[in-house]
């Protein structure tokens, strides 16, 4: 995993303003608010490291190591990664290398539904998004180029499927937005900045859903959205766990892992968003994007060839009231 410098062969710089985008930062290990790089009840020390600001806590780097490995190596297998900036530039809308065309058709219909339905209308130009679980940062580099100002948090920043892929980016926007190594459940900003928070196809990463939800809706602005996108919901419980097991066991035969080192949400149901939303005080509202005929009657032949329940992807978008 990515966590030292030195490991990177980079030097570390102090966080500045412009590295963080005037953002007010706020410890991830303690949860104080912070006036400058360091931490002045615990120690920790934010650092950037090609343009990278680390606000992943040591221990909690320790903590997914075992995932982070396991995820980068079948990330790479899968061929969610290239050499060209091409690649990197035409997504969602085109997967150069045609490895993964069938799911970035889905990613794209999303987004597109996500700005139409959704930002265009509880987000005004030039407002703060926060893009969590950024991956390659395809997301934030479009909400950039289409007026908004995006920040983007994950787990990796590798240069091919995490963080550092946003130097892709870098010659084709007036500047890079600001870019932060953090956990979902700890995140290092103060309250009340951002006018979206968006988990787009990264809430199933989540290691305690309650907890996930809570930190974005504590970063969102009073009258600012949380937005769940892309992450497998199911009508039945049991449909989801079938999910859960037969991915575990493709990916132990083929990539001798099964990639279950943490306890996360894995797929959401109307039960768990129920609960989810009594938890936080919150009313989910749900946009269902159109993928197209054969995506509809999923579910209706799944059922005539008697196999599981298929999983659906929808939007749930979630106010902040006060």
């Amino acid at each position: 995993m990515e966590v030292s410098t030195a490991e990177r062969g980079s030097p570390l710089h102090s966080v500045s303003a412009p590295a963080v985008g005037g953002l007010r930062l706020r410890c991830p290990r303690c949860a104080i608010d912070l006036q400058s790089i360091d931490c002045p009840r615990c120690g920790l020390l934010l650092q950037t490291c090609d343009g990278i600001v680390c606000a992943l806590p040591p221990e909690r780097a320790a903590h997914y190591a075992r995932f982070t490995k396991d995820y980068e190596y079948i990330r790479a297998a899968e061929g969610r990664a290239s050499a060209t900036e091409e690649y990197y530039c035409k997504l969602p809308y085109r997967d150069v290398t045609g490895r993964n065309a069938g799911q970035w058709r889905i990613r794209a219909r999303s987004y597109d539904a996500l700005v139409r339905n959704v930002l265009q209308t509880h987000v005004p130009q030039g407002g703060r998004i926060l893009d969590l679980g950024a991956g390659n940062c395809w997301m934030s580099f479009r909400l950039a180029l289409a007026g908004y100002s995006p920040c983007a948090v994950d787990l990796l920043t590798n240069p091919q499927d995490g963080l550092g892929a946003a130097a892709n980016y870098r010659g084709h926007l007036q500047e890079l937005f600001p870019r932060f190594q953090a956990e979902l459940s700890r995140l290092p900003f103060q309250s009340g900045q951002f006018d979206a928070v968006i988990f787009n196809a990264s809430f199933h990463y989540a290691e305690g859903a309650a907890v996930a939800l809570s930190e974005a809706l504590r970063c969102a602005k009073a009258g600012g959205i949380v937005v769940i996108s892309d992450t497998p919901w199911y009508n039945r419980d049991e449909s989801g766990q079938r999910m859960v097991a037969e991915r575990q066991a493709r990916f132990r035969a083929r990539f001798g892992s099964a990639s279950d080192s943490l306890q996360s949400v894995e797929y959401l149901t109307d039960e768990r968003l129920q609960t989810l939303a009594n938890h936080a005080g919150i009313a989910w509202s749900i946009h269902t994007p159109r993928y197209g005929l054969r995506w509809k009657l999923r579910p209706l032949m799944a059922s005539l060839q008697n196999r599981r329940e298929p999983s659906r992807f929808r939007i749930y978008v979630a106010r902040k009231t006060a």
